[in-house]
């Protein structure tokens, strides 16, 4: 098989095409895929909205649904397939929400995405480009998720940045073809 990046991170604000691309990305691996959804449906917009993703992932996808577990799912995942993780900034917020530990539940995170042998793709959103938040829990997921980013891309040996559906490469090269 191709070589590939063992740890990517795709980064956009709310749709600017980067689970979109990250699929693209990891179909281009040409190898079996996995699909780590981290959302919930709280309501019936998310529940359309899950749907809608699955549906236009086709059924050439494995789905996991991990809001907070991300372990399992990377354990789970067969020697040769890709993992996707869809994303990071809904599984911080599930952390968020269960008052988890931050910072050891990214440490956490941290140490399974560079044991696991599959090569695995990260998206998450960038969030630290708007308005300061006027609350104190808006500002406190800001910050976690700043230094959630700024963790996975230092350890990333491939990080993009999707704007208006173009990427733009921040570190690493991507593989051929995927321009």
């Amino acid at each position: 098989m191709p070589s590939f990046p063992h740890l990517s991170l795709i980064l956009g604000g709310a749709r600017s095409g980067k689970s979109m691309f990250a699929e693209r990305l990891a179909t281009s691996a040409n190898r079996p895929r996995v699909y780590v959804a981290t959302s919930q449906a709280f309501d019936t917009e998310m529940e359309v909205k899950i749907a809608k993703h699955r549906q236009d992932r086709g059924p050439d996808w494995h789905t996991i649904e991990a809001p907070l577990d991300l372990e399992s799912p990377l354990a789970e995942a067969s020697t040769n397939a890709i993992v996707l993780i869809d994303c990071l900034t809904l599984w911080l917020s599930n952390q968020m929400l269960a008052e988890a530990d931050i910072d050891a539940e990214i440490t956490k995170l941290l140490t399974v995405l560079s044991e696991t042998p599959n090569p695995v793709i990260c998206v998450s959103n960038e969030v630290g480009m708007g308005l300061v938040p006027d609350t104190p829990l808006g500002r406190q997921f800001r910050d976690h998720q700043g230094r959630l980013n700024r963790k996975i891309a230092e350890h990333a040996d491939l990080a993009v940045f999707v704007a208006a559906g173009l990427p733009l490469t921040l570190k690493g090269t991507l593989p051929e073809g995927m321009t």
